[in-house]
């Protein structure tokens, strides 16, 4: 018994010393976060930590099953609510999240401004003041804007700053808000390109530009039942993106056999081409090491 005690003893500080490795990260956001019109929306909520505890799994836990999978260990949170920006966070969700994160991911409102579609200045002062916070809890947190993809309604439907643009526009067009926001934000390490990986899935043919006209053979629609959130690809391919982006690993390692595109009902194809176009967006931006093809 002797014996054995002091091999206990030593896995106990094993255990405990692999749990202290455990990363925090927290995905503030809203519907584009949280996985509307689609089955992420409930996808594993058990996964991670709901703070609002309304039993949301969305793309936080999607990047949860990837990190299991690629033996890393991140406890996922989220705080998340819909059609809002960062300034509602910072009004009415401070209490929840104002705690010392390892990463956190920020998500603000589809057009920059609900009011102002297009104009970042909001979005730039209260982004600020959010991260800002954040930082001051973990000077070392890693904190990220997430750049969201084009609408497909607001370009080919509705009345919008980007109706009859290309497909890519509003998606570049965010993307310009959310740099305009990293440099008014010390604090923020970098603009996580989750609309630009959607474009590069068009240009490149793994994804249907247009849902109006019909998805042609082969391709993936991007975006759910309304053109305006995503599908579950859509959604698959931004957390393949925050994925890269975090962890600093090939997301095309996982491959065709990846559970959470298995279990949210994508081809072994589409998996395998979604995983492409987040390592090509990453890589081209820098956020990638070379690697050589899986």
């Amino acid at each position: 018994m002797r014996a054995v005690r002091p091999v206990l003893a030593a896995l106990a500080l094993s255990l405990a010393a692999t749990a202290a490795w455990a990363e925090s990260i927290l995905f503030v956001g809203n519907s584009f976060t949280f996985g509307a019109t689609s089955p992420v929306l409930r996808y594993r909520p058990e996964q991670v930590t709901d703070l609002n505890r309304e039993g949301i799994g969305g793309v936080p836990a999607i990047f949860k099953v990837l990190t299991t999978q690629a033996r890393l260990d991140y406890k996922v949170s989220l705080e998340t609510s819909p059609g809002k920006n960062f300034d509602w966070h910072l009004a009415n969700r401070m209490p929840l999240i104002d705690r010392p994160w390892d990463v956190v991911i920020l998500q603000g409102q589809s057009t920059l401004d609900l009011e102002r579609p297009g104009d970042p200045t909001r979005l730039i002062e209260s982004g600020r003041q959010l991260s800002d916070i954040l930082a001051q809890k973990n000077p070392s947190a890693r904190i990220y804007y997430q750049a969201t993809w084009s609408r497909a309604d607001l370009t080919y439907l509705k009345p919008s700053p980007w109706k009859g643009k290309p497909i890519a526009a509003m998606a570049r067009d965010v993307r310009a808000g959310y740099d305009r926001a990293r440099a008014a934000s010390k604090s923020v390490r970098g603009v996580l390109p989750v609309g630009e990986a959607w474009n590069r899935a068009m240009e490149t043919g793994v994804a249907d530009p247009n849902p109006y006209d019909g998805v042609a053979f082969g391709k993936v629609d991007l975006w759910g039942w309304d053109q305006y959130h995503a599908s579950a690809a859509g959604y698959y391919l931004s957390a393949l993106v925050i994925f890269g982006a975090v962890t600093g690993m090939d997301p095309r390692t996982f491959g065709e056999r990846e559970v959470a595109a298995y279990e949210l009902g994508l081809s072994p194809t589409q998996a395998r081409g979604l995983q492409k176009a987040a390592y090509d967006q990453l890589k081209s931006e820098g956020l990638m090491p070379e690697a050589p093809t899986p």
